[in-house]
């Protein structure tokens, strides 16, 4: 049974070195609201995070703390029975889903627990989060997903149809993804803050580890932007996939005029090319860059925005984060429908924990609902691994399959506590100077 939380307010001072810069955001300190879940008489608990690149972070552990009270009293044996109560509990608070509803600092905290519980629950049932899933029928999967707002588009019978199609062939590909792993880009060569030798070194390294796509941050003005993708391909050649991400910043004019200069450069999509929020202007945007194609998701924060950009024909490639959806539950619904559109699922996942969290998502899919790997890639950003016990292993370019029980974000004990803010070791160095 769950008798209580611990939310810590985790900061790692990425902004030192301009790792995560880009755009809109130019010195993140990459961080999570970290949450673990005490359990009764000894029984393993869970551990969830949500993540944000620095101030802000305590109120996403104040709300954790607030919305976790519902979870306080109920037992493992609950949500395994029913693995959509969770949701129901923490969305569904109506003094809360006020702020929201269902997005902002409340939607992130209660991704935090979601995915504390479903990370406990597979922790229990000795399998990593990916396989456990993996492993439920197609009825027990759709029990986990709230249809409410996206039936007109998706329905229950359509989801359980897809998933008990795709069931015959699970166990062949849970073997490929044992033996192959799961194809990804890296992010971590070109991040905005870094400068044209430091990008060069960092590609040539990239290159000769296995890596074939890469994404660079654009943005900052226009003749910069085409600099950057013209030393890239003098670094590496036309052989290789080139992404671009602008992180929000520019209106749709603007983007349109960037895209169509950066063409020759064979960009195989663009992401965030303006506000997250806006599915029109992704849509005006993709009708006059084709065949360039759009990226976005990692600040749509519910389905219902998946949905709206899906319906619209308004991007190639759907964006999921792991913690700005409400959790594993969630992330089922948004992955679903994407299937349905026919729109690759390639989730971001640039921040501490994101890639950690992410693998498992996109094998889900494989196993459970597409059933291919072509045109997916997951994100890759080369920080901060080292603080979880069960970290990626990436083998030429490729995510292989986690085999440790979970969801593997659990952080060392002296990670947390030399990274808590304020008044962790990291943080007291800052202080002292």
């Amino acid at each position: 049974m769950i008798v209580g939380l611990d939310a810590r307010d985790i900061r790692f001072p990425t902004s030192r070195h301009s790792h995560g810069s880009d755009a809109m955001n130019p010195d993140p300190d990459y961080s999570c609201a970290y949450v673990s879940l005490l359990m009764s008489g000894g029984e393993q608990g869970g551990n969830g995070l949500t993540f944000t690149i620095g101030r802000g972070n305590d109120l996403c552990v104040a709300a954790i703390e607030g919305l976790g009270q519902h979870l306080i009293g109920r037992s493992l044996d609950e949500f395994e029975e029913d693995l959509g109560l969770v949701s129901r509990l923490l969305l569904n608070d109506s003094q809360y889903r006020w702020l929201g509803p269902e997005k902002g600092v409340v939607h992130l905290a209660a991704a935090a627990l979601i995915n504390a519980v479903w990370d406990a629950l597979a922790k229990r049932a000795g399998k990593p989060l990916w396989r456990y899933v993996s492993d439920m029928s197609p009825e027990r999967i759709v029990s986990a997903i709230d249809f409410r707002h996206i039936s007109d588009y998706l329905s229950k019978a359509e989801a359980l149809a897809r998933l008990t199609e795709q069931a015959s062939g699970k166990a062949a590909r849970i073997e490929q993804l044992m033996r192959d792993g799961y194809p990804a880009y890296t992010t971590s060569a070109g991040w905005i803050g870094y400068t044209d030798a430091e990008i060069v070194r960092r590609l040539k390294e990239a290159y000769a580890e296995g890596w074939r796509h890469f994404k660079i941050k654009v943005g900052g003005d226009l003749a910069g932007d085409l600099s950057r993708c013209k030393l890239f391909r003098d670094t590496l050649g036309h052989d290789v996939r080139l992404s671009v991400d602008a992180n929000q910043v520019w209106d749709v004019a603007d983007a349109v005029q960037a895209i169509k200069a950066m063409a020759e450069y064979d960009i195989y999509w663009v992401e965030e090319p303006t506000s997250p929020d806006d599915v029109l202007g992704h849509k005006a945007i993709a009708e006059q860059v084709s065949p360039i194609l759009l990226a976005t998701g990692e600040h749509a924060h519910n389905r219902v925005m998946f949905k709206q950009f899906l319906q619209a024909e308004a991007i190639g490639f759907c964006q999921i984060d792991a913690c700005r959806l409400a959790g594993v539950n969630e992330v089922l619904a948004v992955m679903l429908m994407a299937d349905k559109a026919g729109i690759p699922v390639c989730p971001h996942a640039g921040g501490v924990g994101l890639c950690e969290y992410v693998q498992h998502l996109s094998m889900i899919d494989f196993v459970c609902i597409s059933g291919t790997m072509e045109g997916r890639v997951i994100e890759h950003a080369a920080h901060l691994h080292q603080h979880f016990r069960n970290p990626i292993e990436i083998q030429q370019g490729r995510y292989m399959a986690p085999t440790a029980p979970g969801y593997s974000v659990d952080l060392w004990p002296d990670s947390m506590a030399d990274h808590e803010y304020p008044n962790g070791k990291e943080w007291a160095k800052v202080a002292a100077i």
